[in-house]
């Protein structure tokens, strides 16, 4: 768990503000299996694959997979600078985003991404901690500033669904 107690208090806002702003039916399904920050920190660790969805020039929607980081109450991802998703990013920061483990877990998010990494200005404040995160976790296997574009997913809206939360986190007690 990275986040620090401020970051947890904002993350159980945007839960608590994102429910009560949901439709009745997803609160009906929701409300009594809802995660708390702190316990969706402690399930989010390492890689979760997530599926994003960009929308193109079109407004047609897309959807591809990406490996997500939940670091500081926030997903974080990457992609091929020269990737589709990359280039509908770029116009359209908007994204919505879905970490899901069977029935076990739904992680649901929408937001806007910020570019971590860009090549034409100074990168994120944070971005020499998240560089090390990455290659800690990867290894350091290409031209992070060149081959990579990393993204963080500020979101207005999550809401995190786990039926048997004692199954999630039993496992990280043991």
């Amino acid at each position: 768990m990275r986040e620090t107690p401020e970051e947890l208090k904002e993350l159980q806002a945007l839960l608590e503000a994102s429910l009560s702003r949901s439709t009745l039916h997803l609160r009906s399904i929701v409300t009594e299996n809802t995660l708390t920050a702190e316990q969706l920190t402690r399930i989010l660790t390492g890689m979760c694959t997530l599926a994003l969805s960009t929308v193109t020039a079109k407004g047609e929607p897309r959807i591809s997979g990406v490996d997500g980081h939940f670091l500081h109450g926030k997903w974080h991802f990457g992609t091929a600078r020269g990737a589709a998703k990359a280039r509908h990013l770029a116009a359209r920061p908007a994204v919505s985003a879905a970490h899901m483990r069977g029935e076990d877990l739904g992680v649901f998010t929408h937001g806007t991404v910020e570019i971590l990494n860009p090549e034409d200005s100074e990168p994120a404040e944070d971005w020499p901690d998240l560089l090390a995160y990455f290659k800690d976790f990867y290894g350091d296997f290409s031209d992070w500033d060149n081959d990579v574009v990393y993204y963080r997913l500020h979101p207005h809206w999550m809401t995190a669904y786990a039926p048997g939360v004692d199954k999630l986190t039993s496992v990280l007690r043991s």
